[in-house]
């Protein structure tokens, strides 16, 4: 990085009250009209209506009754958009948890669940305080990668038996390979009705992202999914025959029921939970931050989604965490600020009041199906490409972890993908060190006259106020990817041309080729110019293989070479004599 930027992290840092101001409180103290209020309205009620099918699909998809993801939903979201450090985050149930809250719900009850929830918050707040969130931005891409396609998967396998609307002779197994087995099992008791009202489901959803993606596709197609079967009298499951429907009301608050040996028993699911909703949300965050240029505060988000995880605990609610279709979904309705977060939370109350009689009939194949669709836009299918394509040690770590998260532990996963990846870093930079012989420890001055190697000096390159240069200095890898991150997202505010050396970087692993991925993208929607000087071939290679190319970006040998193709692009070119 080049001085200007090193002398900025010196400078004073901020206090404790700047860090943890939860972003509702700025935008108001930097005003807030009635067209901004009108936009988080519209934006607040589109983020409701997917909400709503949504959340009770993943509650049942949880082991858990389909008004807890309501309470979750509700609740949750409240806490999440007035207290965080997100101007645009949606809180509730996430498809990251079904395993993890199943798996409690199964050992240790409800009572079990909502206890292992409340010590999640409890360990989320707390990580917040501390200035521990900055240190999860350390995990590395193949990492996330494979940990969420490995969430997919799980999630995909957990609606097969209401897609398919199989009876099993026993209860269905939670493991991966068991649960194959048993369904496999019951391949015989195939009901062709719910299987139509899944299809039905997922062609709708489908067609209407393709053609009408500004139409609430998931609602549209519960919705019909529920006509079709009332009006031809299908036999099929619905919340009403399995649940008897839904409440209208939010239960009192309550704290559960408490042992010093339950809380010893649920503490490994806490924090799973806390370390998990720790990954998803600030994900969620850097998502937004990546479509709206703004840049979100990870120990205050983490403080919200703790005190989410409590309020949910408290109103029998299950786990809280950022939610990134939903976040995504309030950013493309034109959201301004977390208000419209709240406003979701509340609209979805208002349809608990007003339509819950009207939820009993939704087919339970309609929210399996609802289901399989988010498990198939969870898996990240040309980064998983490129990370295979990418180099050995990347596709080992993106394997290895969607191995586990499949088929031993969603956290020995994380941890196992983490050790690899760090594993991988010293490899790597073990290769790059050269032993150079009689080379001083500093560099010593040389005479004007020896130093012939440095162009004349041109004011006019150094005080250019279009274009802008950054050096990267150094091994640039998961560790230091979210600082340089930062940095680079700030140039589409700043110049009309960049340019990134990267002449002194020995080395680049997958997380970092991703941030200048995602810098070059924002770049291009800003009209900036973007190229990149001095990339050795290995690290090129690395760039390319997760696209960034042409006409993405443009590479050329020197910072010279880029000057010198800026200027020929801007030069207009002299008509030739008649």
């Amino acid at each position: 990085m080049d001085t200007a930027h090193r002398s900025q992290s010196q400078q004073t840092a901020p206090s404790f009250a700047e860090l943890f101001t939860p972003k509702l409180i700025t935008v108001l103290r930097e005003g807030y009209s009635r067209s901004k209020f009108q936009a988080d309205m519209m934006a607040g009620l589109t983020v409701a209506i997917v909400a709503l099918p949504l959340s009770m699909a993943i509650a049942i998809a949880s082991g858990v009754t389909p008004d807890r993801g309501l309470f979750t939903a509700v609740v949750g979201g409240v806490i999440v958009s007035a207290l965080g450090g997100s101007r645009f985050q949606i809180g509730g149930p996430a498809g990251a948890f079904i395993v993890l809250v199943a798996a409690t719900v199964s050992h240790h009850g409800i009572n079990g669940l909502i206890l292992a929830t409340m010590m999640a918050g409890v360990f989320l707040a707390i990580t917040g305080y501390l200035r521990l969130g900055t240190y999860i931005k350390f995990i590395p891409y193949p990492v996330t990668v494979g940990f969420t396609a490995g969430i997919a998967v799980i999630i995909f396998a957990s609606q097969l038996k209401e897609l398919f609307g199989l009876d099993l002779a026993g209860k269905e197994p939670g493991d991966l390979l068991p649960k194959i087995m048993a369904l496999g099992e019951a391949a015989g008791t195939v009901n062709l009705a719910a299987v139509t009202i899944s299809l039905l489901t997922i062609a709708t959803i489908v067609a209407l992202k393709r053609w009408r993606p500004s139409w609430p596709g998931l609602l549209i197609a519960v919705c019909l999914a529920s006509l079709t079967a009332a009006a031809f009298s299908l036999p099929v499951e619905t919340l009403g025959t399995r649940f008897g429907g839904i409440p209208r009301t939010l239960p009192m608050p309550a704290l559960p029921v408490f042992t010093p040996e339950l809380a010893i028993a649920v503490l490994p699911d806490a924090i799973s939970f806390a370390l998990l909703g720790a990954i998803e949300s600030l994900l969620s965050a850097v998502v937004a931050d990546g479509m709206t240029g703004r840049r979100h505060r990870s120990n205050c988000e983490l403080v919200a989604q703790g005190f989410a995880n409590i309020g949910s605990g408290l109103f029998g609610g299950i786990c809280v965490t950022g939610t990134i279709a939903r976040t995504a979904t309030n950013i493309r309705a034109g959201a301004y600020s977390p208000i419209s977060g709240i406003l979701h939370s509340a609209f979805l109350l208002v349809f608990m009041l007003v339509a819950a009689p009207l939820a009993s009939y939704i087919p339970l194949a309609a929210l399996a199906g609802v289901l399989a669709v988010v498990s198939y836009n969870m898996i990240e299918k040309e980064a998983f490409r490129a990370l295979l394509r990418s180099s050995r040690g990347d596709a080992l770590v993106l394997l290895v972890t969607f191995g586990l998260v499949i088929f031993r532990d969603l956290t020995e996963g994380i941890v196992v993908g983490f050790a690899l990846g760090a594993i991988l870093f010293i490899d790597r930079m073990a290769k790059n060190v050269a032993l150079e012989v009689h080379e001083p420890f500093a560099v010593d001055d040389v005479a004007d006259a020896s130093n012939g190697d440095r162009g004349e000096y041109n004011a006019a390159t150094s005080t250019d106020p279009d274009t802008v240069v950054y050096r990267l200095t150094g091994a640039f890898f998961f560790g230091a990817a979210s600082t340089v991150g930062t940095i680079l997202d700030r140039i589409a505010d700043q110049r009309h041309n960049f340019i990134l050396d990267c002449t002194a970087v020995p080395l680049l692993d997958s997380t970092a080729a991703n941030v200048i991925e995602a810098s070059a993208r924002k770049a291009e929607r800003a009209g900036v110019k973007f190229y990149i000087t001095g990339a050795s071939p290995a690290v090129r290679r690395m760039l390319r293989a997760h696209g960034v190319r042409p006409p993405h970006v443009a590479y050329a040998a020197t910072i010279a070479d880029a000057r010198a193709l800026l200027l020929s692009a801007t030069t207009p070119r002299k008509e030739s004599a008649p």
